[in-house]
């Protein structure tokens, strides 16, 4: 494959070229030049006022139902969703049917991506079956490349259960994923417990459900001194003791998905089950911690929580209705719309691409010549439309369906492989 993008701008401050608009030539793989002296023969031609490139952005957490729930998504219209959306690579759950649960599931993933674009990280399940109870072979799954291990939707509720857990990823160095939520506490929650909640007569999901099963986790860390990373912060409490946990030495991430940084649980006054997500959201108090958060650090990247679901699952009256939302395609898109001006773009793309890399263990990427090619091309303000019919997920819970968005992805370049939204 064989690409020029002409006048195209570098976002990535780690790179010699960033914020400097240049020619690249990408062959067999690799930024071949920079500003050639005479123009190559490509086979693809980018040419659009106003685009920018930075390192391919990784998405962390997404759902995917193959095997066994492919009619809401398999692995090729993730991909093709993630492409959509300027993912190279993203980091899926083990919850699956049967769970991602042994060193052989971990190969049926990885095994395709040499001939993708986009590259699919295998999470692998903490416990078998992601039923909380045993744990699973993980270090033969490590050894099989498994990235982190996790019960992915499935909070594990057993705090012995994590501590084992903590302990044996130890021998490798490996990371341990958890979302937090006590189901206990939050027994039949459906939404954020407070004014909103009382209003609607919903029962609530209170904020103590995710801090007691944060501080459990953290002080399961500080005993084991493990990995661990909290994945899907939406309560200022949870981002209070991340900060002091990571101010004492701790080994943890976090992160915050995008639709908790943009709404709040006031736009569920409509009933809308599209934004009944998990973790939910909450009020502008927490809304306004978690952006704090992430810009002082505390939380180390944001993601797109995606998680499609049938109409069966979801077109229900709001009680009966799933947790989730698909998200891939417009997480970006989002941060451009709501928090242009709250999240700058040097420091979104950095929550996109560099700091899940680091969290994951990945190889950074860095956009320089003979560089290998992992990058995102995009254009930080154009507007379109989310159309229903353009959806490359197979499911359609959006809230966002019909709405004028602002910052769209173009391509993505992984390998000797691209994708182009033509």
């Amino acid at each position: 494959m064989r690409c020029l993008i002409k006048r195209v701008t570098i976002v990535d401050p780690a790179s010699p070229l960033h914020r400097k608009t240049v020619d690249l030539f990408i062959q067999n793989g690799v930024l071949q030049a920079v500003d050639p002296a005479t123009a190559p023969d490509a086979e693809l031609l980018i040419e659009e006022e106003g685009l920018m490139l930075s390192p391919g952005w990784v998405d962390v957490g997404a759902y995917v139902g193959d095997p066994g729930l492919e009619h809401r998504e398999d692995l090729q219209s993730l991909r093709q969703a993630a492409a959509a959306g300027g993912y190279t690579q993203v980091a899926i759950w083990p919850n699956t049917s049967p769970a991602v649960d042994s060193k052989a599931d971990i190969g049926y993933v990885l095994n395709q991506n040499p001939v993708n674009t986009v590259a699919l990280l295998p999470v692998g399940a903490l416990s078998k079956g992601c039923m909380g109870t045993d744990l699973t072979e993980m270090i033969d799954m490590h050894a099989a490349g498994a990235i982190g291990f996790s019960d992915g939707l499935v909070p594990v509720q057993d705090g012995g259960l994590m501590l084992r857990a903590m302990q044996y990823v130890q021998f490798f160095d490996g990371l341990i994923f958890n979302q937090p939520l006590d189901i206990h506490v939050a027994s039949d929650g459906q939404m954020h417990e407070g004014l909103v909640s009382t209003s609607l007569g919903l029962r609530g999901l209170p904020r103590l459900a995710e801090e007691l099963m944060v501080y459990r986790d953290l002080e399961l860390l500080a005993y084991t001194g493990s990995r661990l990373h909290l994945h899907g912060l939406s309560a200022a409490g949870s981002v209070e003791k991340v900060r002091a946990a990571k101010l004492q030495g701790l080994r943890v991430s976090a992160s915050v998905p995008v639709m908790n940084l943009v709404f709040t649980d006031e736009v569920l006054s409509q009933f809308d089950s599209n934004y009944k997500v998990q973790p939910p959201l909450r009020e502008p108090s927490d809304r306004k911690a978690l952006i704090e958060g992430l810009k002082d650090g505390t939380i180390d990247f944001l993601y797109s929580n995606h998680v499609p679901l049938d109409p069966e699952s979801k077109e229900l009256e709001f009680p009966y209705a799933d947790f989730g939302a698909i998200g891939l395609e417009t997480a970006f898109a989002l941060c451009r719309t709501y928090l242009g001006d709250e999240l700058p773009l040097d420091r979104l793309i950095e929550w996109l691409a560099h700091k899940p890399r680091k969290v994951l263990g990945l190889d950074p990427v860095v956009v320089k010549e003979g560089a290998a090619a992992d990058f995102t091309l995009f254009h930080p303000d154009r507007e379109w439309v989310y159309s229903e019919k353009e959806i490359r997920s197979k499911s359609h819970n959006s809230p966002l369906i019909g709405k004028t968005l602002k910052g769209q992805p173009r391509a993505i370049f992984r390998g000797n492989r691209a994708w182009y939204l033509k």
